[in-house]
């Protein structure tokens, strides 16, 4: 009955005037004193290697190679984890998944979420007279109060899970192919194929499916004209502004490109990834048209590329894991290798963010929470303890001191999901499990657990080929740090408010528009 209420309280008011009464978000409130907005962007399954500014080989990302010519742009930026899930919550909480609860991703049919007792970001800049934004993916749960307009969120428009946990009419590019949904007769499940053929594809505006299924081909372009009206109409409203934006690009499905999107000889890829920079290019215009110089523009990733997809996997550049792609598997997503952790990240900020900069400092997608609260002159949540640093004084070119050490999360490849495993202390890299993550040509890695570590140097060794001899003075020397370092960070948790995610599973709340026809449709087939 509460969240029939709830429904009923949010729905049925148009954006374009006074989005809801309930957060008073109209066009005609005014600033309440100036603070800075922020625009976050952050794509899906992409590698390091794929940024031009990155030294790519290919250019298929001008915008974001002009945006990296005049901002900063970080060399050794981490995401929080690995996969999906976890990532994204840690990006909004400031909190690894052992202290937030989320360790794997979320299903179609999960119940939960992201803990209710957690504070996202969105909330904490709610709470200090933000309007809020979400576009594109959540996959931090859909049921109930768990859906990003119940996360602080004012506006919500998106998937929201992965776009390949679902079935479209325009599937894309996927490998191994998948089909369009069904039209008529019963749902066809093939698992073999690692499908979802039984449900299609939802896209919301609010709390309302507004298509099911969704047009893949048309959903970058929608997710900017969202974007876009957002920003236009939250600066029009004089209030400072949130807006998060979870790409589609670069998972799979990789949009079926037309002819003069992807000329012969183009790579599927080269030309998905064109798409996903235009999408950003214009996302930065409209800052640029409406609030240049008040927003902070940041990009970056939420893992590394999805390698067992092959030729629709993006680039690790030099970070190859040279010592598990040896013995078969994949070091890039899911794993704790730098082809699965380290990020493409740039700062867009004119007058406040030096121009073409590059970062050397160690950060991570961890370090927006606490950075973004702190220029908000927001409030951090009280009795919890944060993974991240407010890198304020690197944003703004007076510093390089980032982090002097990670946690690398397992994020679905060896060992137990969200156990810290995986410890980076300076430029070394301590692994404690490695294996367990499918390559391209279908082989995985034994899972192997390595007590003492496997210690790399990642200063002389970024493709991690060959361990420190354990029998070295330099291996000597780190191991007790690392050991100091891991012990120090758990016991911390243990000490923490920490929380537990519930993911029970029941098919009842799949987000279904019309039960009564195949795969969900909201029309009739």
């Amino acid at each position: 009955m509460g969240w029939l209420l709830l429904k009923v309280m949010l729905v049925g008011v148009s954006f374009l005037g006074c989005l809801y009464p309930l957060v008073d978000f109209c066009i005609s409130g005014k600033a309440r004193g100036q603070k800075p907005n922020f625009v976050i962007i952050l794509a899906d399954d992409m590698g390091w290697g794929d940024l031009g500014a990155n030294w790519a080989e290919t250019k298929d990302t001008a915008n974001l190679d002009k945006m990296a010519s005049e901002g900063m742009r970080f060399v050794d930026f981490h995401a929080a984890a690995s996969t999906c899930s976890p990532s994204r919550a840690s990006l909004l909480t400031g909190r690894l998944g052992l202290r937030q609860g989320v360790t794997r991703n979320f299903a179609v049919t999960s119940v939960g979420g992201l803990p209710l007792n957690e504070t996202t970001l969105a909330e904490a800049l709610q709470q200090a007279g933000y309007a809020t934004a979400m576009i594109g993916k959540w996959h931090l749960g859909h049921h109930g109060s768990y859906h990003p307009n119940f996360r602080g969120f004012d506006y919500y428009f998106g998937i929201p899970y992965s776009h390949d946990m679902g079935c479209s009419d325009t599937p894309g590019y996927n490998h191994p192919p998948c089909p369009a949904c069904p039209r008529g007769g019963g749902p066809s499940r093939n698992l073999e194929r690692d499908c979802y053929t039984d449900v299609a594809l939802p896209l919301y505006e609010n709390l309302d499916i507004v298509e099911q299924p969704v047009d893949l081909s048309r959903l970058a372009q929608q997710y900017a004209e969202k974007a876009t009206q957002f920003i236009q109409h939250a600066s029009a409203s004089g209030r400072p502004f949130l807006l998060y934006v979870g790409l589609a690009h670069m998972h799979v499905p990789l949009p079926a490109t037309q002819p003069s999107v992807a000329p012969q000889g183009r790579s599927l890829y080269g030309a998905a990834l064109q798409e996903m920079d235009s999408l950003v290019g214009q996302i930065k215009d409209q800052v640029d048209r409406t609030a240049r110089e008040n927003t902070l523009l940041w990009f970056t990733g939420d893992n590394g590329p999805w390698a067992q997809k092959c030729e629709l996997a993006g680039s690790v550049g030099p970070f190859a894991g040279s010592w598990q792609t040896r013995r078969g598997g994949s070091p890039a997503k899911q794993t704790t290798w730098e082809g699965g952790h380290r990020v493409p990240a740039l700062a867009y900020w004119p007058g406040r963010v030096p121009v073409n900069v590059t970062s050397t400092a160690l950060l991570s997608v961890l370090d927006i929470f606490p950075t973004v609260v702190s220029l908000a002159q927001a409030s951090l949540p009280r009795g919890r303890h944060f993974d991240g640093m407010d890198a304020s004084e690197v944003l703004f070119g007076r510093s390089q001191s980032g982090h002097r050490m990670l946690f690398h999360p397992n994020s679905g490849a060896a060992g137990e999901f969200g156990a810290l495993q995986t410890v980076r202390l300076g430029s070394y890299k301590a692994f404690y499990v490695t294996g367990g993550a499918k390559a391209c040509d279908g082989s995985t890695g034994r899972e192997q657990y390595h007590e003492p570590p496997l210690i790399f140097s990642l200063e002389g060794d970024a493709a991690e080929g060959e361990p420190l001899d354990r029998g070295a003075a330099e291996y000597q020397a780190v191991l007790p740090q690392v050991r100091k370092a891991l012990a120090d960070v758990l016991q911390d948790i243990a000490s923490d408010n920490t929380s537990r995610a519930d993911y029970a599973q029941d098919p009842s709340v799949t987000p279904c528009c019309s039960p009564d026809h195949v795969a969900c449709r909201c029309q009739a087939a």
